[in-house]
């Protein structure tokens, strides 16, 4: 009796031990299994949140005078885009923003209206990497409502007794102002030098100016206020507008959004809205 009874405990206690180690083992690779799922789960929900966190803040913009409507625009769009953001811009003369960034003033992104002015950022080693062409800008003649001095050409600005303004050399407008002057081979004194363009515009507004010598969209923007007259000098004076982020940034990632945007065929539809050509 003893002996078969402990030949029957045998197989029995061999079953329940191998029953324990089963149960072990199951409950083992349910518990690396429940805790590679949580871990997944949690490294998602991170990269997730990190990804969404990563656009949030204020951006500061400085950007070229004739870039004003635009990027007002864009800034709102932005916001919208990603809650909790504010844009805020400062507009101006390109070179004059540009002496500001080099003189410490706190900025994230820099849009000029020439690269001429965005050297002198570059060249200060106040840019984060290269500086990208995002448009481009030609120039027109912005004349009284109805033109009533009849300006059909270039030339005509040089006659004698018309008030004309032009924007400052040293402004990526008056600059390719010159230029379009000197293909024309003509040479014209103006009553004024403006310190951007939307200066130089606001003289012919206000009816101090007859004419002044502007860009396209700064011609488009001012609606009925002033006419826009054509020349073909303009051609050869057309504007390369570069865009950078900057190296003191204090949001980059926010200022990195902006810039994508503008570069975006979605930005690029409210450029050229505003009548700047795709670069």
């Amino acid at each position: 009796m003893t002996r078969t009874v402990r030949r029957t405990r045998r197989p029995l206690q061999v079953a329940a031990l191998g029953a324990v180690a089963m149960l072990a083992l199951g409950a083992c690779s349910s518990s690396d299994s429940d805790s590679a799922t949580k871990s997944d789960s949690a490294a998602s929900a991170s990269a997730s949140g990190s990804d969404a966190g990563k656009v949030s803040g204020s951006v500061t913009v400085f950007a070229a005078a004739s870039l004003k409507e635009s990027f007002e625009k864009l800034g709102k769009q932005f916001e919208q885009k990603h809650p909790g953001t504010k844009v805020t811009f400062s507009f101006g003369g390109s070179d004059s923003l540009a002496a500001s960034i080099t003189g410490g003033a706190p900025a994230d992104v820099f849009a000029a209206a020439s690269p001429k002015t965005m050297k002198i950022v570059t060249d200060a080693g106040d840019a984060s990497g290269t500086p990208a062409t995002f448009v481009r800008n030609q120039l027109e003649i912005a004349t009284l409502p109805g033109n009533p001095d009849k300006v059909a050409s270039l030339k005509d600005l040089t006659k004698s007794g018309l008030k004309v303004v032009l924007c400052d050399k040293e402004v990526p407008c008056g600059a390719a102002a010159q230029k379009a002057l000197d293909a024309g081979k003509l040479k014209l004194t103006p009553v004024s030098y403006e310190q951007d363009v939307k200066a130089a515009l606001t003289k012919v507004e206000l009816k101090e100016a007859d004419a002044a010598v502007v860009y396209k969209t700064d011609v488009k923007a001012a609606g009925d206020k002033v006419e826009g007259v054509e020349f073909p000098e303009s051609a050869d004076a057309v504007n390369d507008y570069p865009i950078t982020l900057l190296k003191d940034t204090q949001n980059a990632e926010a200022a990195k959004a902006f810039i994508a945007l503008v570069r975006s065929a979605e930005g690029q539809k409210v450029l050229t809205g505003a009548g700047f050509l795709t670069p």
